[in-house]
């Protein structure tokens, strides 16, 4: 297997100013085996899902370009195969920093029609009054689909299906049909409140129609990746979708009395869920800001 090699100078031009500032050379790959031939590993940036097997390695995300390297060194503990393709939930450089490096080795990526989109050009996500260059060419994804995409690899029936206007308007879930695994990107942030990208079309309806769809489909045997956060089952992803229905119900209840989003987020709306919920990357009063816009 090709251990990947990696620049700084990628990794700025991939991520923008997301990943600027990180030591990356403390960063540990950890795996975990989650089903036959399915592993999360979890670095810095978004959880990553990989299937071995007779056809060759599967990966989902590849965080951020720096780490390609680690990255590749624990999939070689795995497997002596090199990325045969590689799935992108959604557009974000924690998520696809590492484009370049796994498209240069060889691996084809796959992503919804939008992904290629946002990468293709200049992004700028207003709440952190940030600019994100457009990728590199050899970053892009070069298959793209519009609804869904199936896989049948490593003995898998592997769905790939995109969710309208969640985290973004590009994400899809990953379902491993056969082995009751799913990863869902950043559509799950498993503990924390989620980041509703607004700039990028995200939306909080967007979000509990995806999580519910998802439920539809779990047993109490299945096994869930989040984007971010420790490994799950349906019951975390369940205790989250009554975080977004309860953030739905009272910020909606505030816009339509009359509130502003200043006057929504001072009246705490979400103060006995902040203290377990409001840890993560998105705080209290951002969740309630993107939310309030995506409501309005």
């Amino acid at each position: 297997m090709n251990i990947i090699k990696t620049t700084m100078v990628v990794a700025v031009a991939m991520v923008g100013t997301q990943a600027l500032g990180q030591d990356f050379s403390q960063v540990q790959i950890r795996t975990t085996e989650v089903a036959e031939g399915i592993y999360m590993l979890e670095g810095s940036g978004g959880n990553l899902g990989l299937s071995v097997g007779t056809d060759g390695a599967f990966l989902i995300d590849d965080q951020f370009a720096p780490l390609s390297e680690k990255i590749s060194a624990a999939i070689a503990d795995i497997t002596n195969d090199d990325v045969r393709f590689l799935v992108n939930t959604h557009w974000h450089g924690d998520h696809t920093g590492g484009n370049e490096n796994f498209g240069n080795a060889g691996a084809i990526i796959v992503a919804h029609d939008n992904v290629r989109a946002r990468m293709s050009t200049e992004q700028f996500r207003e709440i952190f009054d940030q600019r994100i260059p457009a990728s590199p060419a050899t970053a892009l994804p070069i298959v793209t689909f519009a609804d869904r995409t199936t896989f049948h690899w490593n003995g898998q029936r592997i769905v790939v299906k995109h969710v309208e206007n969640a985290h973004t308007d590009g994400d899809s879930v990953v379902w491993f049909a056969d082995a009751d695994v799913f990863h869902l990107g950043d559509v799950f942030f498993n503990g924390f409140y989620p980041f509703v990208d607004v700039s990028s079309n995200g939306s909080l309806e967007g979000y509990i129609s995806a999580v519910e769809g998802v439920l539809m489909r779990t047993t109490e045997n299945t096994t869930i990746i989040p984007g971010h956060g420790p490994l799950a089952n349906a019951n975390d992803l369940r205790a989250y979708l009554e975080v977004l229905r309860t953030a739905r119900e009272r910020i909606q209840s505030a816009i339509d009395g009359g509130m502003s989003e200043d006057e929504a987020v001072a009246a705490d709306l979400m103060a006995d869920y902040d203290e377990q919920w409001g840890g993560g990357f998105m705080n209290p009063e951002n969740f309630v800001r993107l939310s309030y816009k995506s409501l309005q």
